[in-house]
């Protein structure tokens, strides 16, 4: 019972997110697991990571030096559905087919039926990201996804989309994620902030962090659309080299985002010793504690944080630590989110 759960002792393991002992009746934070990877254009595992983070979070202390009582905060874990395992599995063979084809150069029109059966599946996750995202905001739920590659929480922003009339996309991120249908997939992990702007109305702005691996087309609109805003890894680090101080930067990224603010957090926006084996790792990024430094500035902004969303989170057979690194990053984000919502 959570009646008599004590956050000192040693995590049971129990299947759910930091060996929390609440149900999703009780919860005040849902997690969504979506074991998703179908559409990673390099390397896979990310599927493995909500299992895995699962795993790693029974040793994360509940203590949290700027939220009281973080323990206390009743955080749900939805079970993961296993069928999406095999629907990956599937999708994923169809996709490197086709992946392959087009790294060889050549446009293989008998492929189209597994490029099909990709975007069909690629839908499904939509969907049921969103339908399990909706029911859980009807019961005035928050709501967190764990990926999964990138493309996986759509869903939830969708969702907030029909909840909320105007908020903004704190995206943390290696890559612009601004690509029209990459490699032919139409909810490619590539494409998840090019398919916002062009599906999710009201999605105010994208504030894009540490984004440093990006094409022509994705740098033209990053530079010319009226709803995004990017601060690159170029633009930080030579800001910082120049003297401006990482406060004074968090302060100019926050003030572009708007009062309502959902967290899509992907895993290689951190420095690559941080998550060595996601997908697509890059040299640059923020360190750990800039990241932790830049959301706490959020929250004392006054913002509210309406979801928020953790993917490309790899998981490599001899190494744990991209889901340790992972496990603290999304405990992070669950108390921030609820103190933007319960305790203002």
């Amino acid at each position: 019972m959570s009646s008599d759960f004590n956050p000192n002792a040693v995590g049971q393991p129990n299947g759910n997110y930091f060996a929390l002992p609440y149900n999703l009746d009780e919860s005040e934070i849902i997690l969504l697991s979506v074991p998703w990877d179908a559409t990673a254009s390099y390397g896979a595992g990310a599927h493995l990571a909500p299992e895995a983070i699962i795993d790693a979070s029974e040793q994360v202390d509940l203590f949290d030096a700027d939220v009281a009582d973080a323990w206390a905060i009743k955080i749900g874990t939805e079970p993961i559905d296993k069928s999406l395992h095999k629907l990956n599995k599937h999708a994923r063979r169809c996709s490197e087919l086709v992946i392959a084809a087009l790294q060889a150069g050549i446009e293989d029109v008998s492929l189209q039926k597994e490029l099909s059966f990709v975007n069909t599946a690629s839908m499904q996750i939509n969907d049921y990201v969103y339908n399990k995202a909706k029911k859980h905001l009807s019961k005035n739920k928050l709501t967190g996804v764990v990926g999964g590659e990138h493309s996986a929480p759509f869903g939830l922003i969708k969702a907030l989309n029909e909840q909320h009339q105007s908020f903004g996309i704190l995206h943390i991120d290696a890559h612009a994620d601004l690509r029209e249908a990459y490699e032919g997939l139409t909810y490619s992990h590539a494409s998840i902030m090019y398919n916002v702007l062009k599906e999710l109305e009201h999605v105010e702005k994208i504030v894009s962090v540490a984004v440093r691996d990006y094409c022509n087309d994705e740098a033209q609109l990053m530079a010319t659309h009226p709803r995004i805003k990017a601060f690159t890894d170029k633009y930080l680090a030579e800001a910082m080299f120049k003297g401006q101080t990482w406060e004074a930067l968090c302060d100019e990224i926050i003030a572009a985002l708007p009062d309502k603010v959902y967290i899509s957090f992907d895993i290689d926006g951190l420095s690559p010793e941080n998550c060595p084996h996601t997908g697509t790792p890059v040299p640059g990024g923020l360190r750990y504690n800039q990241a932790l430094f830049l959301l706490n500035k959020l929250i004392l902004s006054g913002k509210q944080i309406i979801g928020f969303d953790l993917c490309e989170v790899a998981v490599d057979d001899t190494d744990e630590w991209d889901a340790n690194v992972g496990a603290r990053l999304l405990y992070k984000l669950c108390c921030y989110t609820y103190i933007t919502n319960f305790k203002k």
